[in-house]
């Protein structure tokens, strides 16, 4: 196929064409694509087998750029050295005429091979993983309508299902009011950015039409709090400095009293204290700050309480977990990704609120060409949802979500993340079990899906913990595990995340292949 003679809606040189196919073209793309993606994702399903022996995936492989050893490729990676990839790849666009189908379904392949295929069980590098069925359905049709949820007009359904899933997410938190729900940002980044600017414009509206002028405001965080924070001030016009990172428990947790004591410094130095950014769920321990605790004194000061669940908030949908929110009815906005715990496909990150009045007086605009139904003729609902963020144009991201709890039931997605949190704490007890080797940083349970650890069979100091620790992932991408590691007070230490699909053999498999790797590089301890 050839795109002189069969690209949809133009003929050669790009003359128009006098009749339509485009559903053919549709039809014939998405039944080639498939046959290429349905075994990339059958390949991780049928490797899972060996994943749990723990055993090598692969051979090593020389990477012709620097004649370093790579790990050679299996179902989870074909890895490259950046300079190696780009010969390997060879990508490039065309300058003339187009490469048609075959160009496509080369490129398709080529872009399978050489990315990280999520979908495998020895994915447990980040805070996410692997999309699902439902997610690849949600993807293409939300890819069909190609629409724009900035007004109703466009989305009449999108914007009903985005407002309805937004009010039933915001309810497990026990935001209930009558105008409690939410809207979509683009990534938990943008729905912190977003909830910083609806607090300063809320609590000092005149900033929002004179900027920030003489207030020099406070903004507080946890020691172990994401970096969007920071950055959110700064976009703000508040510059970094402002942020005030509170230190943190023996357990990770935001120290309230180090909160008080900081707001009150700032007060006395003449600055305005504003916000203050709760953790439920830190990037690196998974804790919880003590959402009660905190509420109390942005209650007492008059601060803004913003919750940061963008890791932990899926917990909302357990009985038996939910307690670990406990307080965060008390914020007055929330942030949850769903694409991180519940493997809807990325992105998908709400911003919850209280009262979604608030949002659209904070963010508001005169822009009469394109919102015509926010608040007309004296309708307090908000329909054109733009009107409520930062953005104008805005993907269907909570169809994602909506379409996942449409299948699964809210009682479906409880037990996948109940799944997760009993494949956490039993990947900590099996690292507690063989403390010759290990030495776990993570509570037991864990908080969250990540468990933290050191290899740790030979005392070493920071450095060397931090060489072992590089070394044995980079060797465990062999035997077709990813996990990642984090700074600590004694070197770098482990950080593997289970997810909603870890299965408990993988779990198994992972501790059986750190045992391996740890002594290839720890030849000392091969007799422990």
């Amino acid at each position: 196929m050839t795109s002189k003679t069969e690209t949809n809606g133009h003929g050669p040189n790009g003359f128009h064409k006098t009749t339509l196919n485009r559903a053919d073209e549709v039809e014939d793309l998405i039944n080639a694509v498939k046959s290429l993606i349905v075994p990339f994702i059958r390949d991780a399903d049928q490797a899972a087998a060996l994943r749990a022996t723990g055993q090598p995936a692969s051979s090593g492989s020389q990477d012709t750029s620097s004649g370093v050893e790579t790990p050679g490729r299996n179902v989870l990676v074909d890895y490259h050295r950046p300079e190696e990839l780009v010969k390997r790849l060879k990508f490039s666009l065309p300058e003339g005429e187009g490469r048609g189908k075959d160009g496509l379904l080369d490129t398709i392949q080529d872009v399978l091979r050489y990315s990280v295929n999520t979908w495998d069980q020895g994915f447990l590098d980040k805070l996410y993983s692997s999309n699902n069925a439902v997610g690849v359905v949600s993807e293409l049709l939300i890819s069909a309508l190609n629409t724009n949820v900035h007004v109703y007009n466009t989305s009449p359904a999108l914007t009903i299902i985005e407002k309805t899933t937004a009010r039933a997410l915001a309810s497990l938190f026990g935001l209930t009011g009558p105008r409690a729900g939410g809207i979509t940002c683009a990534g938990g980044s943008a729905s912190n950015l977003t909830s910083l600017i609806v607090a300063r414009n809320a609590l000092h509206p005149s900033t929002k039409t004179a900027g920030n002028g003489a207030l020099r405001f406070a903004v507080y965080t946890s020691a172990h709090g994401h970096y969007s924070v920071e950055k959110a001030a700064v976009a703000a016009g508040f510059g970094s400095d402002t942020v005030v990172s509170v230190p943190v428990d023996s357990r990770g947790r935001m120290d309230v009293s180090a909160l008080k004591a900081a707001i009150a410094r700032d007060r006395a130095a003449g600055r305005t204290p504003l916000y203050v950014n709760a953790t439920a769920g830190t990037t690196v321990l998974g804790s919880f700050d003590p959402l009660r605790d905190i509420a109390a004194v942005c209650e007492d000061e008059g601060l803004w309480m913003h919750v940061d669940a963008s890791w932990g908030g899926a917990v909302a949908f357990s009985g038996a977990l939910r307690g670990k929110l406990a307080g965060a009815e008390r914020a007055h906005s929330i942030t949850v990704n769903a694409h991180k715990m519940l493997n809807v496909p990325v992105t998908c990150s709400f911003l919850l609120a209280r009262d979604t009045a608030v949002l659209h007086r904070a963010n508001t605009l005169r822009a009469g060409y394109l919102f015509h139904s926010s608040g007309a003729d004296g309708d307090d609902e908000v329909w054109d949802l733009a009107d409520l963020t930062l953005q104008c144009g805005r993907r269907a991201d909570a169809l994602k979500l909506a379409l996942a709890w449409v299948y699964y039931g809210t009682a479906g997605l409880a037990g996948q993340v109940e799944g997760a949190f009993a494949a956490a704490a039993r990947l900590a007890a099996l690292l507690a079990a063989d403390g010759a080797r290990f030495e776990l940083v993570s509570e037991t349970p864990p908080p969250c899906l990540q468990v933290c650890f050191y290899y740790a069979p030979v005392a070493a100091a920071a450095g060397e913990n931090t060489r072992r620790t590089r070394e044995m992932v980079r060797r465990l991408v062999g035997r077709g595990f990813m996990i990642d590691y984090a700074p600590g007070e004694r070197g770098a230490f482990f950080r593997a995340v289970v997810n909603c699909q870890t299965l408990p053999a993988t779990v198994e498999g992972l501790v059986r292949a750190l045992r391996e790797v740890g002594r290839e590089v720890v030849p000392e301890a091969g007799g422990v």
